[in-house]
């Protein structure tokens, strides 16, 4: 056993978001376990830019009202308590809604091959896709 002290937070990295959002690492495992785990904050209109994971991704909003998308499917609202599951290699982007900040505890894996989560970033998402004009 071992308790993990916390790591200072981390503004969301450039390219990968729009607008404010802060991460804070809860577990970075190493093999054989993969876990990654991480409690992330999105402002009022805050989002991810389009991306996919190779093994997947769960998100468990934890508090406020978001938003989350699957290429080629509609905007789904999400609140507090809702768990989402985005399928391995599937392109997605979620955040916050226009009004509410979100939280949400994201979890997936390494890739096995060591790879950081294996993920890709892909286009931003742009006003008229998080406002459901595109």
């Amino acid at each position: 056993m071992e308790i993990i002290p916390r790591t200072p937070s981390t503004a969301g990295a450039a390219g990968w978001f729009t607008g404010q959002v802060w991460s804070d690492v809860i577990i970075e495992s190493g093999n054989p376990s993969r876990l990654r785990a991480s409690n992330v904050r999105f402002a009022p209109g805050a989002r991810t830019a389009w991306h996919r994971h190779a093994v997947g991704q769960t998100l468990l909003i934890t508090d406020g009202f978001g938003l989350v998308q699957a290429l080629g499917g509609g905007i789904m609202q999400v609140r507090a308590g809702d768990t989402v599951y985005i399928s391995p290699g599937e392109w997605h982007w979620h955040g916050a809604s226009a009004d509410s900040f979100m939280v949400h505890l994201a979890l997936m894996e390494g890739a096995a091959d060591g790879a950081r989560a294996g993920s890709e970033l892909g286009d931003p998402v742009t006003d008229d896709e998080y406002n459901g004009r595109a």
